[in-house]
């Protein structure tokens, strides 16, 4: 691979890199390797002594940081900049966890003084719903909380829901549908009470295909039950940018809570988005998973690039993108309230870094983000290790891991982490051929069987990963975590000199699928698409007349 090649540095840190010793011999020639590359911010610790890297490398990274203009582009971004060029768009997803200027204006508004209001209704809005002051159209109380949405508006909320399972206050029980599959919405539907659910409808636009279909769906649910239109607002509220779309839904005004378009979908669960998890773990433990991401953005502001953890992060994994050819990193979250974690990360990253061309428009020449994927704990081990630790390609891990557990069973926790540990220490040190002989002897097999069997045993090592440790999954440690991964992709993308934040290539999706939608749904539409196309549509229609027939 060339690497970066528009940085004066590129060179250097191309054969620094290609001339590093293998992991095995770096950890021999430094007995303390694992406690000089490891550090701690915000609840968590980072140990990346597990990359190809040593001193001088964090050096050249800081060169080709400063031919970045690192610094002042993170700053552009805290500062209410238009970082978002190609919508017009600044980027202010951390002023929603307090960690941008007072002074900061958007849109006209002071940001801080919105974002407070905003938590203030949350607030307001969360007591009432546990105090049971908002009742459903037969006067029951709310027992139920279906948040509908997608992308960032799903992806986000659920996991933090899932993760904070032990923080749940049980005041009502919270569900999230995001499909399109009708068997999504019916699935859930099927044992709830109309009387006593409540829906979220979060889309800033409040035009989301399957969003509103779905919401659409939800509606006709509540009529079947015996609501009218009037009933609505108290079995309705939105997180929406668009109000009278809204009302004319039949959600009230006075409950849609505001969306901005200094907020992406991908960074929204700490906004309005979020009040699913505020209904599920109450706005104390939100306001703590506020907390935590604030404390990863004032680290990230202030540490300096070798004890910075979002940098350390976004520049290891530049290292193996770009310069040794890995085009996947798989994340492996050893807790299972965490194994949400790759989905979520995957949007963040790959809907964020995705892009073939640089902020100037001219071709990106070289790879960007990777493939994120990954599994929970001991699940992935026996499903696809096998690929990490004897495979051909190159997969950078990150391990993660709490080191207590909010389940203390039996031994249950130990094993886990032992697990981790050793998947770590087995993609590093792996297996060489006189081992296996040595083992497969030990065992009592003849030369002839060795000869045959050990190249089977063999594991090449040298794979790279970081592990992430923090005391226990708690609000203020998801948030730091959450923030840790969205400042890795905005330190990425600096360097690859592209728009982290906008997102065209899922547009285009919407706009295509609309058209279909029209042919699929009128079958007297032109079938005027490609041949591909055109064909599956005709098969659709016609399944379609057979049924209505039939």
């Amino acid at each position: 691979m060339t690497g970066l090649t528009r940085y004066p540095s590129n060179d250097a840190l191309a054969s620094h890199l290609h001339n590093l010793p293998d992991l095995k011999s770096l950890f021999a020639a430094d007995p303390k390797r694992g406690e000089t590359f490891s550090l701690s911010a915000a609840g968590l610790t980072l140990d990346y002594s597990k990359n190809h890297l040593t001193s001088e490398t964090l050096a050249l990274f800081e060169k080709l940081a400063e031919e970045a203009g690192l610094g002042d582009k993170i700053q552009a971004m805290f500062s209410g900049a238009l970082i978002n060029h190609t919508e017009g768009r600044a980027v202010l997803h951390t002023a929603l966890r307090g960690s941008v200027d007072d002074s900061v204006i958007s849109e006209g508004s002071q940001v801080a003084q919105e974002v407070a209001a905003t938590l203030a209704r949350m607030a307001r809005f969360v007591e009432a719903i546990y105090s049971g002051q908002l009742l459903g159209f037969t006067g029951k109380a709310i027992t139920d909380v279906v948040s509908i949405g997608i992308g960032g508006s799903f992806l986000g909320p659920k996991i933090v829901t899932e993760a904070l399972k032990p923080f749940w206050q049980h005041k009502v029980k919270v569900h999230y549908v995001a499909n399109i599959d009708g068997a999504a919405l019916s699935g859930k539907l099927a044992d709830l009470d109309p009387q006593t659910t409540l829906f979220i409808t979060a889309s800033k636009s409040f035009g989301t295909q399957e969003t509103l279909t779905n919401s659409e769906s939800a509606r006709d649910w509540l009529k079947a039950a015996g609501a009218d239109f009037s009933d609505l607002a108290k079995h309705f509220v939105a997180v929406t940018a668009n109000v009278p779309k809204a009302e004319a839904f039949g959600i009230s005004a006075d409950n849609c809570f505001p969306m901005w378009d200094w907020v992406g979908g991908r960074y929204s669960l700490w906004s309005a988005i979020g009040l699913p998890i505020a209904l599920a773990i109450g706005m104390d433990n939100f306001k703590a998973l506020l907390g935590g991401a604030n404390a990863m953005d004032q680290h990230f502001k202030t540490a300096p690039l070798k004890q910075n953890m979002p940098m350390l992060l976004a520049l290891t994994g530049i290292a193996y993108i770009n310069y040794f050819g890995a085009t996947s990193h798989v994340l492996l979250p050893y807790d299972h309230g965490l194994r949400a974690l790759p989905g979520y990360v995957q949007q963040l990253d790959m809907e964020s870094n995705g892009k073939s061309c640089h902020n100037d428009a001219s071709a990106i020449e070289h790879l960007t983000g990777p493939v994120i994927w990954g599994a929970e704990g001991t699940n992935g081990q026996h499903a696809f290790h096998q690929l990490l630790h004897q495979g051909k390609q190159l997969i950078p891990a990150d391990f993660i891991l709490p080191l207590t557990s909010h389940y203390p069973l039996g031994r249950h926790h130990a094993m886990l982490a032992s697990n981790c540990f050793a998947q770590s220490q087995a993609l590093m040190e792996g297996k060489s051929l006189d081992k296996a002989k040595q083992e497969l002897a030990a065992n009592g097999l003849g030369e002839a069987e060795i000869a045959k069997l050990a190249p089977h045993k063999v594991m090449p090592g040298n794979r790279p990963s970081n592990t992430l440790l923090m005391d226990s999954v708690s609000p203020a440690t998801l948030g730091a975590l959450i923030a840790l991964y969205e400042h890795k992709v905005l330190v990425q993308g600096i360097f690859w000199d592209l728009n982290s934040f906008d997102q065209w290539g899922v547009e285009l999706g919407k706009v295509l699928g609309n058209e279909v939608l029209s042919r699929l749904e009128d079958d007297s539409a032109l079938l005027d698409l490609d041949s591909s196309t055109n064909a599956l549509i005709a098969r659709f229609r016609a399944l379609a007349a057979k049924r209505r027939e039939g």
